[in-house]
Parts: structure tokens; C-alpha cells; sequence
């Protein structure tokens, strides 16, 4: 049975998006995507329009690219589109990592609330307990893509630690 890891921001085009990719990086090298299944998705539909939602902000592909993830086919980024969340993601995913609190509760209003303590800040799974708790600063407003992922990354090994990998 897989892990289903859902990644959760307001907008889905910068912070979801990249952890998304980096935990399909990471399971990859490790040989482990085959126990994985991992998306994003927002909590508005600000970039989302006629049903169709914008790709991954161009800064945010940078970064990816600058890290070098995106250069294979299982984390080819390219037709990554936004998505809101849904009551349905609740049921079908293990785990809805957030980047902020304001993510938190959107989440939880959308899906109907956390029955199930499925719903938590990605940086909870931080090895570095101090980052517990922490917000994953948005780059649309902060502009400092390099901090975003930084951050992202120290999740995503926390959450592969936490998970026995």
C-alpha cells in the first residue's frame, strides 16, 4: 500500500508545488517512489481559472531547476497545473502537509475538519525539532525562493525519517 502525501499552500503554483517535487526527487534517488504517491494542491482558487490552473510560478521552477530536480520523467514539472483541495483529497491521502496555519485551517473548513490529525505544517516533520511548529514563508510575497526550499527540504527528510526512510 502506498503513502499518500498531499502538500497544501494558498495558491498552488510556489510552496506546495516544490515540496511536491522534492519529495518525488528524494524517494526517487532513494529508489523508493514505487511507495509513494505524492501531489499538491491550494486552498483558493486565486490560480485557477475556467477550470484550468496556472503552472508552477517561473521563480519557483527556477529553483527547482537551479537544485536540479525536474529532469526526470517522474519529476518533470512541466504540466504541473494548480488544484484545489477537496473532500475527497481527506479521504484518499495519509497525509496533508501544510505550509502555514492559515493553510491549516482553509483546509480543514474545506474538507470538513481533522478527524483523523491527517492535517499538520510540513515543518512538524522536521528532524530539527526547533523548525516544529515554524511557517514556511510564501516567496510570492518574500520573493526569497532559495530560503522557501530550503525549508522545504528539511520537511521533506524530516517526513522520510518519520516514516522510517
Amino acid at each position: 500500500m502506498k503513502i499518500k502525501v498531499l502538500f497544501i499552500c494558498h495558491g498552488n503554483i510556489c510552496r506546495s508545488p516544490m515540496a511536491e517535487f522534492v519529495l518525488k526527487d528524494m524517494v526517487e534517488k532513494r529508489g523508493i517512489k514505487d511507495e509513494f504517491h505524492i501531489e499538491s494542491r491550494a486552498t483558493s482558487t486565486e490560480e485557477i481559472w475556467g477550470g484550468k490552473g496556472n503552472p508552477i510560478y517561473p521563480p519557483a521552477q527556477k529553483e527547482l531547476r537551479r537544485n536540479n530536480i525536474g529532469n526526470t520523467t517522474y519529476t518533470n514539472f512541466s504540466n504541473k497545473r494548480a488544484k484545489q483541495v477537496t473532500k475527497q483529497d481527506y479521504k484518499d491521502y495519509d497525509y496533508l502537509l501544510c505550509a502555514d496555519t492559515m493553510n491549516i485551517r482553509n483546509t480543514s473548513k474545506i474538507v470538513g475538519g481533522d478527524s483523523e490529525q491527517k492535517i499538520n505544517l510540513l515543518l512538524d516533520y522536521a528532524i530539527d525539532e526547533s523548525k516544529h511548529g515554524k511557517l514556511i514563508a510564501d516567496p510570492w510575497y518574500t520573493g526569497n525562493f532559495e530560503m522557501t526550499y530550503k525549508d522545504i527540504v528539511e520537511g521533506c527528510e524530516g517526513l522520510l525519517y518519520y516514516l522510517g526512510y
